[in-house]
C-alpha cells in the first residue's frame, strides 16, 4: 500500500456508511431515470451488505423525476390553446410529492431484484429540532440494519415548512448533501460518501484542462485556492454544497469522500483503500505532502537522507538539533491542542489511567523535550570519533572509530513524547528512522513528526524521518532486513514479542519493566520511605517505576515497615501481597509475582535475606532496574555484584534509570538485552564500528616481509562525556 493509499488506512475500521446519492446521478441530462446508473449503484450496494457493512442512503433526485413527469402529464392534458398561453412552472412541492413515490418504487423494484429490501424515511429540517425524534430515528435505522435492510432517507420537500426550500441555508441542515452530513454524525457513521457527476473536487471548474483533481483535502490550504464551477446542473447546490457538508462533517471526525456516481464501484473502490476522488479527513492537516511511495521505498529514502545528514559538518548536525528544540517550543500550542484531541478520545474510549497518563503531553514536558535536545546537541558529536588507534606495521595505521548503525525502526506505544526523543538521537547519532506510533497517540505523533520534519534543512531532507501509520505496514517493514539495520520495540510484552518472532532484523529492547526494591533490615527507614514513595508514586506509568517491594522478614513487625505500608496507602497505592506479606498485612494475594501494574498499586513479599531477595529478583523480575535500600556494606556489595539486571542500585530510586537523568540527553529506550547495548540507550546505542585503515603502498604479499608491530598509539583526548560513550562502545564490542 502506497503514502497516499495509508491515508485512506482508516477505511480498514469502517463499518457504518451513509451514501448520499445526488439528482445528477439519478438522472439523465433530459431529466429521465439513469436506470444504467442506478442499476449499477444497487448493485454496489448489495455486494457491500453482503461484506457486512451497514450501508444506509440519501437520495436526491425526487423533484426532478417528479417535474418530468408533471410535464409530462400536463403536456398530455392541455389543448393547443393552453400550451400557446405563457408556461408557469410546476410548484416544487407537487414535484417533490410525485417524484418521491417515483424514486422510491425505483429503489423498490431493483432492490427486490437483487434480494435487498430497502425503507424510505423522509425528513424535515423541523424533525431534527426534537431530541424525542431523532432518538427514534437511531432505534428505527438500527433495527433496519440488523434486518438487513437499505434505509433510504430524503427530505420530505412535500410538506417542507421553509419558506423557499431550495434556497434557504438557516436551517439544521438546507440540502440533501447537508443532510448527509447530519445523518452520518447522529446515526455513527463510519464514512460519508457523496457521489456526483465529477471525479470529485477539483482546484477550478473541472471543464477547464488546467484544473487538477484534489485528492486530499486541506482546510488551510485548498478553502482560498479553489474556484467553484457552476452549480449541479439539477441540484441545489452543486461542488460547492458537498464542499461545504464535507468540510462539517470531516470537522466533527466524519471522513468524507467525494467521488463519481458514474463510474462503476466507485464506492467498493473507495473502501478497499483506493485513491478515489476527494477525501476529507480531520488529520488531513497534519499529513503533509502525500508521494506514492512503498514501504521499501520509505527505507531506501531514509538511507539516502542518513548519508546526506552524515556528510554534514558537525556543527551542522548541532544546528539542526537546535532549531528541531526551538520548533517545538514554537509549536507548543498546537501541539497540546492536538495532544488534547488524543487525549479527549482516549477517555472516551474508555483507555485505563496509566495509558492517557502516557499519552498526556503537558507544557512543560513539552519545553522538557526542548530542553533535552540542546542537552544532546551540545555533547560532542558521536560520529567517526577515534576509539581505539593501532600501529599494525611501520606506516600502516588501523583506527576503530564510531558509525551510524543505518535506518532504525522503532514500533512504540502510548507516549508521544518518545518520538521527539527517538527523533533527535537518530539525527545526533546520523540515523535514518521510520516510527510507528500507537494509533491512541496519532494526531499528537502526526504534529511533532511534522514540526520536526519541517525543521531539517532541505540538504538533508525530511524523507530522513518516516511516519509509518497504519499497523498493516509493520509486517512489510520486518521483512527489510536488507535496509532496516536495528528494530527497536517499546511497548508491551506482547509487542516486543511479537516483532522478534517475526524479523531476522537484529532487535533491541525490554518486553517488561518489573522492577525491585528491596529493604534490607540494615535500611535507613526514614530513607527507605522516601526512595520507596517516589519509586512507585512520582510517574506509576513508567517502565522504571517500582512494582514489587521486596522487605527484609526481621522487618516485619517494625514501626519504620508499618509507617511505610501506611504512607503508600494514604498516597493512594493498592497494595497486594506474596503468600508470606498478604497473610501478614491482611492484603489481597497478587495473582502472580511477574506482572508490571503501570499504575498506582503494587506488590509486597517478605524475604529471608538479600540472598532470597536476589533469587527472588532472578525469577520474578525482567531484568529492568532493581535497587537495595541498605547500610551494610557487604550485603550491599552483594546486590550489586549478583543482581544481573540492566541497571543496579543503591539508595536510590529506580526512577533514576532513564536516558536524560543519565546525562544521554535522550534514551531511544532501554534494553534488558545482554547484546549491545543495556539499559537507557542513548546515541552510544545507536552507533556501531568502522575500522580505517591507512597505509602507503602496503600489501600482504603473504605475509613474508611485513613486520608486524600492533603497537597500541594515543588518540586526542576527548571529552568527559566522549570518553564515557567510547568506554560504553568498547564494552558493547566485547559483549
Amino acid at each position: 500500500m502506497d503514502e497516499m493509499d495509508r491515508s485512506r488506512a482508516f477505511v480498514k475500521d469502517v463499518k457504518r456508511i451513509v451514501v448520499k446519492v445526488g439528482t445528477a446521478v439519478v438522472t439523465r441530462k433530459d431529466g429521465r431515470l439513469a436506470l444504467g446508473r442506478v442499476g449499477a449503484l444497487c448493485e454496489q450496494i448489495k455486494e457491500l451488505n453482503s461484506q457486512g457493512y451497514e450501508v444506509i442512503m440519501v437520495s436526491s433526485g425526487a423533484v426532478g423525476l417528479g417535474r418530468q413527469r408533471l410535464r409530462y402529464r400536463k403536456l398530455v392534458n392541455s389543448s393547443f390553446a393552453d400550451l400557446q398561453k405563457p408556461q408557469v412552472e410546476i410548484d416544487g412541492k407537487a414535484c417533490a410529492a410525485v417524484g418521491q413515490n417515483s424514486l422510491m418504487a425505483l429503489y423498490d423494484t431493483l432492490f427486490s431484484q437483487l434480494d435487498l429490501t430497502s425503507a424510505q424515511l423522509l425528513v424535515t429540517d423541523h424533525d431534527f429540532m426534537d431530541k424525542d425524534f431523532r432518538r427514534q430515528m437511531n432505534d428505527t435505522v438500527k433495527s433496519l440494519l440488523s434486518l438487513k435492510v437499505i434505509p433510504v432517507f430524503n427530505e420530505n420537500d412535500a410538506v417542507s415548512t421553509r419558506k423557499a426550500p431550495y434556497e434557504d441555508s438557516s436551517g439544521i441542515f438546507w440540502d440533501n448533501d447537508s443532510l448527509a452530513a447530519l445523518l452520518a454524525l447522529d446515526l455513527k457513521a463510519d464514512l460519508l460518501v457523496l457521489l456526483s457527476d465529477v471525479e470529485g473536487l477539483y482546484s477550478g471548474p473541472p471543464s477547464d484542462p488546467r484544473s487538477k483533481l484534489i485528492h486530499t483535502y486541506v482546510k488551510e490550504k485548498h478553502q482560498s485556492e479553489i474556484t467553484f464551477g457552476d452549480k449541479s446542473r439539477v441540484g441545489r447546490g452543486g461542488m460547492t454544497a458537498k464542499v461545504k457538508a464535507a468540510v462539517n462533517a470531516a470537522d466533527a471526525g466524519i471522513p468524507v469522500v467525494i467521488t463519481s456516481g458514474y463510474a462503476a464501484e466507485n464506492i467498493i473502490k473507495v473502501l478497499q483503500g483506493q485513491r478515489i476522488g476527494t477525501l476529507f479527513h480531520h488529520d488531513a492537516h497534519l499529513w503533509g505532502p502525500l508521494k506514492d511511495i512503498s514501504s521499501h521505498q520509505m527505507a531506501v529514502a531514509a538511507r539516502e537522507s542518513s548519508r546526506k545528514l552524515q556528510a554534514l559538518s558537525s556543527q551542522d548536525r548541532k544546528k539542526i538539533l537546535l532549531d528541531i528544540a526551538d520548533a517545538l517550543e514554537a509549536n507548543e500550542k498546537v501541539i497540546s491542542v492536538e495532544n488534547e484531541a488524543d487525549v479527549a478520545a482516549a477517555q472516551q474510549a474508555g483507555y485505563e489511567k496509566s495509558l492517557i497518563a502516557r499519552l498526556l503531553l503537558r507544557p512543560r514536558k513539552i519545553s522538557g523535550l526542548a530542553k533535552s535536545i540542546r542537552v544532546l546537541a551540545n555533547m560532542e558529536d558521536p560520529i567517526g570519533q577515534v576509539l581505539k588507534k593501532t600501529q599494525l606495521a611501520d606506516g600502516l595505521i588501523l583506527e576503530k572509530t564510531s558509525s551510524p548503525l543505518g535506518v532504525l525502526l522503532v514500533v512504540f506505544e502510548s507516549r508521544p513524547d518518545a518520538l521527539v526523543q527517538i527523533a533527535s538521537l537518530a539525527i545526533r547519532s546520523g540515523n535514518g528512522l521510520l516510527l510507528k506510533g500507537g494509533k491512541e497517540a496519532k494526531r499528537s505523533n502526526a504534529i511533532l513528526h511534522k514540526v520536526i520534519t519541517e525543521a531539517i534543512p532541505d540538504s538533508v531532507g525530511g524523507k530522513l524521518i518516516g511516519l509509518v501509520t497504519s499497523r498493516e505496514e509493520i509486517p512489510d517493514l520486518l521483512k527489510l532486513d536488507d535496509v532496516i539495520d536495528l528494530v527497536i520495540p517499546r511497548g508491551s510484552n506482547k509487542l516486543v514479542s511479537q516483532i522478534k518472532n517475526s524479523t531476522k532484523i537484529p532487535v533491541l529492547g525490554h518486553a517488561d519493566g518489573i522492577c525491585h526494591v528491596y529493604v534490607d533490615k540494615s535500611a535507613n527507614m526514614a530513607m527507605a520511605k522516601q526512595i520507596v514513595l517516589d519509586a512507585k508514586v512520582d510517574y506509576p506509568a513508567a517502565c522504571n517505576a517500582m512494582e514489587t517491594l521486596l522487605v527484609h522478614k526481621d522487618l516485619m513487625h517494625s514501626r519504620g515497615f508499618d509507617e511505610l505500608i501506611v504512607d503508600l496507602r494514604v498516597e493512594g497505592v493498592t497494595i497486594f501481597g506474596g503468600p508470606r506479606a498478604s497473610s501478614v498485612l491482611n492484603i489481597p494475594e497478587a495473582r502472580k509475582f511477574h506482572h508490571e501494574y503501570n499504575s498506582m498499586a503494587c506488590t509486597v513479599e517478605l524475604v529471608d535475606d538479600v540472598y532470597a531477595a536476589i533469587d527472588h529478583i532472578h525469577q520474578h523480575g525482567s531484568a529492568h532496574t532493581d535497587c537495595i535500600i541498605a547500610e551494610d556494606k557487604e550485603t550491599v556489595e552483594v546486590f550489586l555484584r549478583q543482581v544481573d539486571s540492566a541497571a543496579v542500585f543503591h539508595n536510590a530510586s529506580t526512577r533514576f534509570c532513564d536516558g536524560a537523568r543519565f546525562g544521554l540527553g535522550a534514551e531511544v529506550g532501554i534494553s534488558t538485552g545482554r547484546i549491545h547495548a543495556r539499559g537507557p540507550v542513548g546515541v552510544e546505542g545507536l552507533l556501531t564500528t568502522r575500522w580505517i585503515l591507512r597505509g602507503s603502498g602496503h600489501v600482504v604479499a603473504g605475509d613474508k616481509e611485513l613486520v608486524y608491530t600492533h603497537k597500541n598509539l594515543p588518540i586526542e583526548p576527548l571529552s568527559l562525556t566522549n570518553e564515557l560513550e567510547s568506554l560504553c562502545l568498547e564494552n558493547h564490542s566485547h559483549n
